[in-house]
This record gives structure tokens, C-alpha cells and sequence, in this order.
């Protein structure tokens, strides 16, 4: 599962991106300052893109980005209880709502970790990254993700996972869903069904590469 990312991308590559898209991106509290970081953990407060609160001109899809919290507890209880911060796609559907609903988090790279190789103490770890010339490729993968609202936390968010693609299967048994950028729009939108938006990676998407 993953339990850690990096995120590098600037600020002004996304809003490069979403404007080639053709989706207005908003910045509801501000542009944040997105210095890079080599390593979100679960509970850091990283970027989402979700659909904005109001739409464009002409209704419109707008998008905004704003910084918000990686996992919610999964039960009360002393200190708040188990952070929620990967979520199993299959069998469910997300949808959109003033409470909760659909995200993306781009990221440079996520994380996955592989048994201490011989003579080694610590797990083997490995990031993976969009291929140049895969069916992901960009600057930054966009991981499918849902927000809510959490009594304790406030807003918060949690990744999608789901079957590994071929790039995944070898490291880890589950995989953090990702979406191309066709669907980054119909996934925030929340109109299509989930479930026609979520699948395995293609072979070739990704490159692993030690950590």
C-alpha cells in the first residue's frame, strides 16, 4: 500500500497543464507555496485538485487546487483513532457532494517497499515514476483519490487503490489508481461512473527505480 510520495512539480506546471486541458484551475485560498518535497507521508498536508465549488462562465467545469490533510481517522478513539490513507476501489462508487467526493494528487512519484534484500537490514525501497514515452507520460502522475469532511480533522483525503498494472504487480499487490490526463477532467467532475474510470496501468507506464 502506499504510505509515501514526493511531489516536485511546480505550481506553474500544473496551471500550464489544466489550461492545455481547457479547465479553468481556481485557487480558493490562494496559490499555496509548493516547495518541493522529496517525502509526503500519511497525515502531511499536500495539494488536490477537485472540482470548484462554483463553476466556470456558462457552467462550465472549473477545477481548484487547494492543500489538504493525507488521511482521516478511521475510528474514534485515544489520539483519534487509525488514519484512513489508501481505500479500496473495488466495490464502490464516489460521487460528488458538499461533504466529500472526487480528487486527484499530483505527484512526481509514489513509493512502494520490497523485502530486505540479502545482508540488508531495511526493506528495499522503489519509486515509481511516469515512462517518457508511456501511456502516463508528463511531468507528474495524477492519483485518483476522495476527500471528506472529518469532525476531528476537517478536510481530508485518501488514495484510491486498486489491481497492480504490470509496471506495479512485481513490487506490491495493490496499486494507487492512476488516471491519465483524458480523464483528470471526468474524474472530478463526478459525472461518469467510477468504476468506467478505474483499471490497472498499462505496461509501460511506469519506471521503478531504487530509492
Amino acid at each position: 500500500m502506499c504510505n509515501e510520495a514526493a511531489r516536485r512539480i511546480s505550481l506553474g506546471q500544473i496551471r500550464e497543464d489544466w489550461s492545455q486541458i481547457k479547465i479553468p484551475l481556481l485557487f480558493p485560498e490562494g496559490a499555496p507555496n509548493m516547495a518541493p518535497l522529496d517525502s509526503i507521508r500519511i497525515t502531511d498536508p499536500t495539494v488536490i485538485i477537485r472540482a470548484a465549488a462554483s463553476d466556470a462562465p456558462g457552467n462550465a467545469l472549473a477545477a481548484e487546487l487547494v492543500t489538504r490533510r493525507w488521511s482521516w481517522p478511521l475510528t474514534s478513539g485515544p489520539g483519534g483513532g487509525k488514519p484512513l490513507y489508501n481505500l479500496r476501489s473495488e466495490g464502490r462508487r464516489f460521487g460528488n457532494s458538499a461533504s466529500g467526493g472526487r480528487c486527484l494528487i499530483p505527484v512526481d512519484g509514489f513509493y512502494e517497499f520490497t523485502a530486505p534484500e540479502p545482508g540488508q537490514k531495511r526493506k528495499t525501497k522503489w519509486i515509481f515514476t511516469p515512462a517518457a514515452d508511456g501511456p502516463l507520460a508528463g511531468d507528474y502522475l495524477c492519483i485518483a483519490g476522495v476527500w471528506r469532511t472529518h469532525e476531528s480533522v476537517g478536510e481530508a483525503f485518501t488514495m484510491l487503490t486498486g489491481t497492480p498494472g504490470p509496471d506495479v504487480a512485481p513490487y506490491h499487490a495493490r496499486q494507487v489508481v492512476l488516471l491519465p490526463r483524458a480523464r483528470w477532467a471526468d474524474w472530478i467532475a463526478g459525472t461518469i461512473p467510477s468504476a468506467d474510470l478505474i483499471a490497472p496501468t498499462p505496461a509501460g507506464s511506469l519506471v521503478a527505480a531504487r530509492a
